[in-house]
C-alpha cells in the first residue's frame, strides 16, 4: 500500500490578494487552493498538457470556505491556510469531479489520477460521496 501524505506548498498574502479591510480576500483563497491543486497533479503525472491530451479537466461543483483567522498581506500561509505560528486562518472544502471536455460529461478519473488522489491522507471527516446516477442533463455521470 502506498503511504498517504499530506502535499504542502507555501505561499504567500500578496498585494493583490487583499481586501478593503487590508485581510486576505475570500475569493484569493480559493484561487490560491486551485493553484496548489493543479501543482498536486502536475506534481502526480497530470500536468495541464496531460490533461488536455486525455481531454479531461477538473471542475468544481461547490466550493465551502471558512474563515477562522484574519491574514494580513504578506503573511505566509500553508495549505489549508495556517498561519506559520499554527493558528489555522481558513479552510476550503471542494467538492469536484472530472469533465469529458469532448463529451461535456462527468466521468471517473483514470486510475493513474486516482492513485494520486488515494495518496493523500484522509481527514477526520472524510466522506465518500454517492456517484450521481446517469442521466441526459448537464453534469450528469457517464461510466
Amino acid at each position: 500500500m502506498t503511504e498517504r501524505r499530506v502535499f504542502e506548498k507555501q505561499s504567500f498574502a500578496g498585494w493583490g490578494d487583499m481586501d478593503f479591510n487590508s485581510h486576505m480576500r475570500n475569493t484569493a483563497f480559493l484561487d490560491k487552493s486551485a493553484d496548489v491543486r493543479m501543482m498536486f497533479f502536475a506534481e502526480h503525472g497530470f500536468p495541464t498538457a496531460e490533461f488536455m491530451r486525455r481531454s479531461l479537466g477538473p471542475v468544481i461543483l461547490k466550493d465551502e470556505l471558512e474563515y477562522f483567522k484574519e491574514v494580513r498581506l504578506l503573511e505566509p500561509l500553508r495549505n489549508e491556510f495556517w498561519k506559520p505560528e499554527g493558528t489555522l486562518a481558513a479552510r476550503v472544502n471542494s467538492y469536484a469531479g472530472w469533465l469529458d471536455l469532448s463529451a461535456r460529461r462527468l466521468v471517473l478519473p483514470p486510475d493513474p489520477l486516482l492513485d494520486a488522489l488515494r495518496s493523500l491522507p484522509q481527514t477526520d471527516d472524510f466522506q465518500r460521496l454517492p456517484s450521481r446516477p446517469k442521466t441526459d442533463q448537464p453534469g450528469g455521470v457517464s461510466r
